[in-house]
């Protein structure tokens, strides 16, 4: 029972691309290799020494983790530092991780979605613009019995891809024309007699980011020797992505009550508040950031937010929003672990429905290092 670990990895990047990533941030693969069998999942927020022994106890081939393991180089590698050591058990097991740090914040039904489906917070925008997709064109002629393979392969590949619709293209029929001469081989026809093909020319919409990838599927299942075809850019409005989102309560809440909401969706015990003079009383826009976001606060102020939830909130941040008149809830960092679940939910939707051999599980160690007394 497995499933081949480079096919799993490219279903999840798929979802979840690398090039999404803010820039220097160390997201893919971190330890170990894909290259090999997977029988067993486990998703995580962070890597910690419980956690790589949970996972060695669990029998597990790959982590999938949030925060990527190595952010700094590695100065020694030696058993006698925990954390290092760490690195050598993983290796030793042959346990792979592979890390979705800021693209699994970025993406859309990613992280802050989900922040604000638990708030009851109906998205809007995100909070600062990181990336623009621009749209392509592919139009290539293929005989026309070759057609239904080539559109399906294009769509395997990601092209047709256009917002709820996928494997979208337009056909038109003509004649191919063509004499084969000196050294060719021809999939149709024989040397130097000119040739008529019915031709069934597919057009396709793709994001620039997967034009390598649309060719290649292309090549690989034409039958001709020589292809014919046309790669256009479109001044269509491109894809756009971004960090944070911010969105609407659907009827305003006390600020008060509001904080209160926070702690018991996201099971805390304590929480940061930032209040500006005099406090604002009423919430209905809210922004967040899930992680360290405390330098989009003024994308929170531009957007008129009311209130911005973000972690790890900086002393003299907290001063800049408080003179600002920006109310700021500063739940940490760890809210972060509702990607755990989430995760795993989607992971086990993949495996259903494409009828993967494979176990996928939850890390059940807590991360948290902070305790409120």
């Amino acid at each position: 029972m497995s499933i081949d670990g480079q096919l799993f990895i490219r279903h999840f990047e798929d979802y979840c691309p690398l090039w999404l990533a803010e820039e220097g941030d160390p997201v893919g693969l971190h330890i170990g290799t894909l290259d090999k069998p997977l029988q067993r999942i486990m998703m995580t927020l962070d890597v910690r020494p419980e956690v790589v022994t949970e996972a060695i106890e669990k029998g597990v081939d790959l982590i999938i983790a949030k925060h990527p393991p190595i952010f700094r180089p590695i100065q020694r590698l030696v058993p006698t530092d925990l954390q290092t050591k760490m690195y050598m058990d993983l290796v030793k097991h042959d346990i792979a991780v592979y890390a979705a740090h800021t693209n699994m914040d970025i993406i859309w039904d990613g992280l802050n979605d989900w922040f604000c489906e638990e708030l009851g917070v109906e998205v809007q925008d995100f909070l600062k613009e990181t990336h623009q997709v621009r749209w392509k064109k592919l139009a290539v002629s293929v005989p026309e019995e070759d057609a239904g393979k080539l559109r399906a392969a294009l769509a395997e590949a990601g092209a047709g891809e256009q917002g709820n619709y996928r494997a979208t293209s337009f056909s038109s029929n003509g004649i191919g024309r063509f004499t084969p001469v000196n050294g060719a081989k021809p999939a149709i026809g024989s040397l130097n007699h000119p040739e008529e093909v019915h031709e069934e020319k597919v057009e396709v919409l793709f994001a620039e980011t997967i034009e390598n990838d649309v060719l290649t599927a292309m090549k690989k299942v034409h039958p001709y020797e020589e292809i014919a075809y046309d790669v256009f850019s479109l001044d269509n409005a491109p894809q756009t992505f971004g960090i944070g989102r911010i969105g609407q309560l659907s009827k305003p809440m006390e600020t008060e009550q509001f904080v209160q909401k926070v702690k018991e969706v996201f099971k805390l015990d304590g929480l940061r508040i930032v209040q500006p003079h005099p406090a604002k009383k009423w919430i209905q826009t809210v922004a967040i950031c899930g992680g360290t976001g405390g330098n989009l606060y003024t994308e929170a102020l531009r957007k008129k937010a009311d209130v911005y939830i973000t972690g790890d909130v900086y002393y003299h941040t907290a001063h800049d929003m408080q003179t600002n008149g920006l109310t700021v809830i500063d739940p940490g960092h760890h809210i972060e672990v509702l990607c755990i679940s989430k995760f795993v939910e989607k992971m086990l939707k993949w495996k259903e429905e494409l009828d993967w051999q494979v176990d996928i599980i939850p890390s059940e160690v807590n991360t948290n290092p902070f305790e409120f007394r």
